[in-house]
């Protein structure tokens, strides 16, 4: 199965400033290991996870791993935040309601969630009510 790019070529051109320069050997497209981190990202897999079509796994992750320290995502984020100017209040898509909350299915599931929670956070993983820059950028799993 072929999957596409999730950014139009518009959108990668707005971000394209945002990531470093190649250096040496031409990089595989910068626009197809977007597209596979968004994919990664947004349905919840690892990274070995990801479809061949968008190349080896080891490489969306290493990209996602130095561009993320070098701080490419937070100032894509902060630059489209700073351009998009202030939220629809009237959106649709802002409203919270039941359905788009999680269920529990008792005291004991939410006990073990919060245990869960606090190990991924004190292993130094996102907690799992992480709302960081990428979950904004890229939409969470229910989107």
């Amino acid at each position: 199965m072929d999957y596409p790019y999730l950014l139009s070529e518009a959108q990668m051109r707005r971000i394209e400033p945002f990531f470093p320069l190649s250096h040496g050997i031409p990089r595989v497209d910068d626009r197809l290991i977007v597209s596979a981190i968004i994919f990664v990202i947004k349905n919840g897999l690892r990274w070995r996870d990801a479809p061949r079509s968008y190349g080896p796994h080891k490489t969306i992750y290493n990209r996602f791993i130095r561009w993320s320290r070098l701080g490419v995502f937070n100032r894509i984020f902060v630059e489209l935040a700073g351009k998009a100017g202030e939220p629809d209040r009237d959106s649709g898509d802002s409203v919270l309601n039941s359905s788009s909350q999680p269920a529990l299915a008792s005291p004991v599931s939410q006990r073990s969630l919060s245990g869960q929670q606090a190990s991924s956070e004190a292993e130094g993983g996102m907690s799992l009510g992480d709302t960081g820059p990428l979950a904004v950028i890229f939409g969470t799993p229910e989107s």
